[in-house]
């Protein structure tokens, strides 16, 4: 369609990829991430198997099916920063408004999902490959945003110091959320230090990647 609204075969494809995700996280708490297969995947959400692969190459990201989001969202928000803004102020609003609203791409989730991915090396794995991913994504991000190299140094250095951040909230979320702590409390402990590590970047990387003002 042209007006930017999905099409029903979009729609479908959506749904149909949503109820693959909830059938698998349903089976992957109640038996564990190791021992439910993908077959068993697909009996439960309906659909053949070819279909659960079809939408999840990976098994792992039938939990972390939010693995696009976290790549791409550093990167995203430094590309959509506004005129005069630089790219750590840009990081810091955005992780400041995902703390507010208890965003899942920050680890918000439930004790049992939190729990299944913890207690599985494979989905701990991911995981640690997921926000390297999302690192390197800033890193190509800052680089373009200073009109630097793809692998400039600067960008790389930067990157990893920003993207800590958000890796390190998201593993204190989760071990928050282990420990029986509500989302509100949660927020209310990590959003102080959040603040005071975007402060203490400042002096470094408060005049890097400053979007120019049109």
């Amino acid at each position: 369609m042209t007006d930017g609204t999905p099409n029903l075969r979009e729609l479908n494809k959506r749904r149909t990829r949503e109820a693959i995700s909830h059938a698998a996280t349903r089976l992957f708490i109640e038996r564990g991430f190791d021992r439910t297969t993908i077959a068993e995947v697909a009996v439960a959400a309906g659909v053949a198997k070819m279909t659960v692969t079809n939408h999840f190459p990976r098994k792992e990201d039938l939990v972390l099916d939010l693995h696009e989001e976290i790549v791409a969202g550093l990167a995203r928000t430094v590309a959509g920063r506004a005129p005069g803004e630089s790219a750590l102020a840009a990081l810091r609003r955005e992780c400041l408004a995902a703390i507010d609203r208890h965003d899942a791409a920050l680890g918000f989730s439930g004790p049992a999902f939190a729990r299944t991915v913890t207690e599985s090396p494979a989905l701990v794995a991911r995981l640690r490959e997921i926000h390297e991913q999302s690192e390197d994504a800033l890193g190509a991000a800052l680089a373009e945003a200073t009109d630097s190299p793809p692998a400039d140094l600067t960008a790389r250095l930067a990157a990893g110091l920003l993207a800590a951040i958000h890796r390190t909230l998201f593993a204190e979320v989760f071990r928050r959320t282990l420990a029986g702590e509500e989302h509100g409390s949660t927020a209310d402990a990590i959003r102080p230090a959040a603040v005071r590590a975007f402060d203490q970047l400042e002096g470094a990387l408060g005049g890097y990647a400053v979007r120019p003002a049109a």
